[in-house]
């Protein structure tokens, strides 16, 4: 089993067969690395987590971080202890990026160099993050979707399958732009459905949704709901045609 002499591997964890695991990397107290698992250089793989067959872990990623709490955070509660991060086969994880404990990767999920998934995450089989991507605490991402360089997603969304969300997308989950406590009770991230589309540097306000196979065009900024299958664009947003059905997903899109 090679592990390097510089590696420090609790006596309670696991590596599996044939994983290899670099110089000075930790693996915590019963944490599991499956067989076929390559960790590089100065990886951090905290208590509990768990990590499939196969999974590449680059250098100097963090797995099973815990979330820091300010006393003034609106949406990083203390509450109960986080489930463990689950991280399936063949997933891959790039360098410098970080996987919040509470977090569940599918199969062979890719999280590129420097991004971040937070706490009580989900994301899909076969889904890309993209470097830089950030995706906060309690959003689900569907399968096979495509999240492109430093597109962030707010906390509370949802992203269904196959969607896409080109470089530099912002959400947002508060109307009220961090004044009053009724805000609180209001935190709605976006709904994002199965096969729609967000061009470059696009803009959802919080609790709006899009629908299925539509597209929001590069730069528009959506303050209602970009309707099944059309196309809208600018500020604000208007829908303006219809996906052109070579680009549907039931046409081979």
């Amino acid at each position: 089993m090679p592990v390097a002499a510089t590696a420090q591997v609790h006596p309670t964890a696991s590596v599996g067969d044939d994983a290899e695991v670099g110089h000075f990397s930790v693996i915590g107290a019963g944490a599991e690395v499956g067989p076929g698992a390559v960790i590089g250089h100065h990886v951090v793989i905290h208590d509990g987590s768990r990590l499939g067959t196969g999974v590449r872990v680059d250098d100097h990623a963090v797995i099973g971080k815990r979330p820091m709490r300010s006393p003034r955070s609106a949406t990083t509660t203390a509450g109960p202890e986080l489930p463990i991060t689950d991280i399936g086969e063949r997933t891959m994880i790039g360098t410098g990026a970080v996987v919040y404990r509470g977090a569940t990767l599918g199969d062979r999920v890719l999280v590129a160099d420097y991004a971040t998934v937070r706490e009580r995450v989900t994301v899909g089989d076969e889904t890309i993050v993209g470097r830089g991507v950030a995706i906060e605490n309690d959003t689900s991402v569907g399968r096979r979707c495509k999240l492109e360089t430093n597109a962030y997603l707010t906390a509370y969304s949802t992203v269904e399958d196959d969607v896409f969300v080109a470089p530099g997308v912002l959400t947002s989950n508060d109307d009220y732009i961090g004044r009053t406590e009724a805000r609180k009770a209001a935190f709605a991230g976006p709904t994002i459905r199965e096969g729609a589309r967000l061009g470059v540097g696009a803009v959802i306000l919080p609790g709006r949704e899009v629908e299925g196979e539509a597209v929001v065009g590069a730069g528009a900024v959506l303050t209602g709901t970009a309707a099944t299958g059309r196309v809208h664009v600018g500020v604000p947003a208007r829908d303006v045609r219809a996906v052109v059905p070579e680009q549907l997903r039931e046409n081979g899109g």
